[in-house]
């Protein structure tokens, strides 16, 4: 049986994470919360989700909680599972973490006030990196953070 260090050793090397979705109620306004509040490019919409540009090949995806539920089938006629599962029904709320730099924290501070965002937390890490936590329309718990929380920079 192979350790998980030879795991490792042997597994083609994964090249970031591309995207992440969050389920939730009412997408309009979901979408004009990530849109304003924090300044995201929608690039893509339906009536059941829409695509956020985050970076250079990272996005951030909004899905309806019933719309995860149900397959989907690409413009090539492609079938992909759903996101939920029927026992979880894609509720509850979820986490999030968008990375920023420490010279931005001020003006994060001021923007997410201009929009009434109210920060929940503030946290500085023992290597040194900053996180801001704030509440997203859905309930889903959002955070703003500079580099160095899982390791040192």
């Amino acid at each position: 049986m192979e350790t998980s260090d030879e795991n490792a050793r042997y597994a083609p090397m994964l090249h970031g994470l591309v995207e992440t979705a969050l389920f939730v109620e009412d997408l309009p306004r979901a979408s004009a919360f990530y849109e304003q509040a924090l300044g995201l490019e929608k690039i893509k919409a339906s009536d059941t989700g829409c695509v956020f540009r985050v970076d250079d090949q990272r996005y951030f995806l909004l899905v309806l909680r019933n719309a995860a539920q149900n397959s989907n089938t690409t413009s090539s006629g492609t079938v992909l599972p759903p996101c939920a599962l029927p026992e979880q029904s894609g509720r509850g709320p979820g986490h999030v973490a968008f990375g920023i730099t420490s010279d931005a924290l001020d003006s994060w501070r001021a923007r997410l006030r201009k929009h009434g965002v109210e920060i929940l937390s503030e946290v500085n890490w023992e290597r040194g990196a900053r996180s801001l936590y704030f509440r997203d329309p859905d309930g889903h718990l959002i955070e703003l953070a500079t580099a160095g929380i899982w390791e040192a920079q």
